[in-house]
């Protein structure tokens, strides 16, 4: 009879063997293998296969193995082919910078006055510990889900999307944190490894080569690193960068909105990396993505991380047969060559630019940032660009002899700009009169100061300006709005310089005049745990159409520098107005504004295109009269690249706002497609609609306003 001890031997010994067999639990119980999609399960394997074009497949390969990378093989198929293996050995990393919100009163999280990189902050590499997986259909994809990760407070998990009908790859790590007070940053990518073949190169980088096109389009290929056991940061076109292998590429890049937070510049601060020992922290080679703890060190805010919100860590990849330039053309197409595609009938216009040339004009000194600056615009499909100028420079107060010689200056720089195809329109953020900061657009060049004397009219004859106009309160302001036909909006509302407004003075004569536009729309501040962009400002459109008056939101870019060379598209959007051309600097551009205040517009990231949006027949900004039983059709073409998430269509009935949303997640990358949607809109007073894809970018409508 064999002894206690040996029989402890026993139980050990088998229950080790056990575990090291057991398979790793995967729940496929919310899979659906349809389209060809397949998710198969070999121990702690697991194969996933989905179609990624009209002739291909894709399949990545799961090991769930503690210490071995996540992706043992990815592979694609075309044609009758069989499947080749495109990589080997890859894992995904995260880098999450932790940093400490101020939430002063009365911002609070709606802030951008901000420096966490001048507080202490601690930088975490996200382990992934590989507990429990499950695969689940939705639309028309598959989301693989692998508890759990953690990275410093922070804990969730991780989640790969597949999207039917293309080769792309949604990676994420959706964490949160009990802490208060947060704002985070992240960097991320993949990591490769590859057993030793002899080549000290190739153990040291595991892909053929490394591939990108710098802000220029000239493209970089990268086969010897000078010091191999460091990384390098690098500037690129579509904030993208490839690895090449023998028989195809992938490519890793961020969404190319979401992933920039708010900032004055829009520098090109080497949002993407390659190499081994990345920050220290990653010891393997990688690529992949990442971001500047000190920006552009004016304000540097971060993404807010709110405690027990879900923060998606994220980045895409491309999986490609082809070598590294066709591989980033493929990646290019998402955002359409970072460009604003032109729509029959519209035509592209965006606001709130300080350059501010006029002084170094004045002073003789080279202007050439200029011309550079008009052509960054016209190299992304942007035709009318308006200015904000003065904010800070100048003598917005007079004396008279230098506000209006810098006004004459502005004008002639614009008028010297534009052109048959760009029009330059001069435009002020002034800090008077009205309260907070708004913005001024009149439809021609206008000379006025903002003070008027005791006995000083309130308007005057020049010989070298024609009528010149002093300003001395709101009432004034108003007037010559009203004079010279001019719009009025309250840039970044509840924000920066204005925090608490348009609410402050909603009652206000000046606010509910037809020469208020309204507001204006930015990302900002950012959240990652959002499925949209901007919220602090579409919340504004909704309360502005419960107040009672026809009240729009246009977007804004509100940047200080901007240069070709720039990344100047993530930190865009754009409005398409509804203009038969671009009017003409000499002949006025009284249209720009016309199409302002009547609300025939669309606002959008770019990805996303609505050249057709209508309400029982009306367009936005026009009424509707609802019949008895409220039901409306509202009817849309969207055309998109990133497949759609969702529509929100947004009502209101002068107290509460009312969201209704549809599932796109049938949707795949690159449609164009009508739809129709019933909506029972009885008892409301406007409704509008918003369209989101699944990174994030968007575009809104204006309102209908229903009788």
């Amino acid at each position: 009879m064999p002894s206690s001890t040996a029989i402890l031997f026993l139980i050990c010994s088998w229950v080790i063997c056990f575990s090291a067999n057991a398979q790793f639990p995967v729940d496929l119980k919310q899979f659906s293998a349809k389209n060809g999609t397949e998710a198969v399960q070999h121990g702690n394997r697991l194969k996933i296969v989905w179609n990624t074009g009209a002739y291909s497949k894709g399949q990545i390969d799961f090991n769930f193995e503690k210490d071995a990378p996540l992706f043992e093989h990815v592979k694609l198929q075309e044609g009758n082919k069989g499947f080749k293996t495109i990589a080997s050995d890859l894992n995904p990393v995260f880098v999450l910078t932790e940093g400490s919100r101020t939430l002063k009163a009365p911002t609070g999280w709606t802030i951008f006055f901000d420096n966490p990189y001048k507080r202490p902050y601690k930088t975490n590499v996200l382990v992934l510990n590989k507990q429990q997986a499950e695969v689940i259909s939705t639309g028309s994809r598959i989301s693989v889900n692998v508890s759990n990760v953690t990275a410093g407070s922070f804990f969730g998990d991780l989640k790969i999307t597949l999207f039917d009908g293309s080769p792309l790859m949604k990676i994420e790590a959706v964490v949160a944190t009990s802490l208060d007070s947060t704002a985070i940053i992240y960097d991320a990518g993949l990591e490769r490894s590859s057993p030793w073949d002899g080549d000290r190169w190739n153990n040291i980088n595991p892909w053929k080569s490394i591939f990108w096109a710098d802000q220029n389009h000239q493209f970089h290929r990268v086969q010897r690193m000078d010091d191999p056991m460091r990384s390098v940061n690098i500037a690129t076109k579509y904030r993208a960068i490839v690895g090449q292998t023998e028989s195809g590429a992938i490519a890793v890049f961020p969404a190319p909105h979401q992933y920039f937070f708010p900032e004055d510049n829009c520098y090109n601060l080497n949002f993407n990396w390659y190499g081994r020992n990345y920050n220290n922290l990653l010891p393997k080679f990688g690529l992949g993505i990442r971001q500047s703890k000190e920006g552009d060190r004016r304000f540097v805010p971060w993404f807010n991380a709110p405690p027990a919100t879900q923060q998606s860590l994220n980045f895409f990849c491309l999986i490609s047969s082809v070598n590294g330039p066709q591989t980033l053309e493929k990646v290019a197409a998402y955002t359409h060559k970072d460009k604003y595609l032109p729509i029959s009938g519209y035509h592209t216009f965006t606001s709130h630019y300080h350059i501010e040339p006029e002084d170094d004009i004045l002073l003789g000194k080279p202007v050439a940032q200029i011309d550079q600056f008009a052509d960054a615009f016209k190299n992304i499909g942007v035709e009318i660009v308006h200015l904000a100028s003065f904010h800070g420079p100048g003598h917005p107060k007079g004396p008279d002899s230098l506000r209006l010689l810098e006004l004459k200056t502005s004008h002639d720089l614009c008028r010297r700009i534009s052109d048959d195809h760009f029009l330059l329109l001069p435009g002020e953020e002034p800090d008077n009169f009205f309260g907070g900061h708004w913005i001024d657009l009149f439809p021609k060049p206008v000379y006025w100061v903002m003070s008027r004397g005791k006995d000083q009219p309130f308007v005057e004859p020049s010989a070298n300006y024609g009528k010149v106009y002093h300003i001395k309160d709101k009432h004034d302001m108003l007037k010559l709005l009203k004079v010279e036909n001019g719009l009025a909006w309250t840039s970044h509302p509840r924000i920066k310089g204005s925090v608490g407004y348009p609410e402050g003075y909603k009652q206000q004569p000046f606010y509910q005049s037809e020469h208020f536009l309204g507001a204006a729309w930015k990302s900002m501040p950012a959240d990652l745990s959002m499925p949209i962009l901007g919220k602090r400002s579409l919340d504004v459109l909704n309360d502005m159409a419960n107040w009672g008056q026809e009240k729009y939101l246009l977007g804004e870019g509100d940047l200080f520098k901007v240069l070709p060379e720039y990344e100047l598209y993530g930190h865009m959007n754009i409005n398409y107005l509804q203009l038969d051309d671009i009017p003409s600097f000499q002949q006025g551009w009284q249209s720009v504004l016309d199409a302002l205040r009547g609300g025939k517009f669309f606002v959008t990231t770019g990805e996303i295109l609505l050249p057709t949006y209508s309400v029982n027949g009306k367009d936005a900004g026009e009424t509707l009269k609802l019949n008895p039983d409220g039901i409306v059709n509202i009817a849309l073409q969207i055309d998109w690249t990133f497949p759609l998430n969702f529509v929100n269509i947004v009502y209101g009935d002068g107290k509460k706002v009312y969201h209704k949303k549809i599932d796109l997640t049938d949707t795949k990358a690159f449609g164009k497609k009508g739809f129709s949607f019933p909506v029972n809109l009885k008892n409301q007073k406007w409704v509008r609609l918003e369209v989101w894809d699944a990174a994030v970018n968007g575009a809104f409508t204006q309102p209908v306003w229903l009788k």
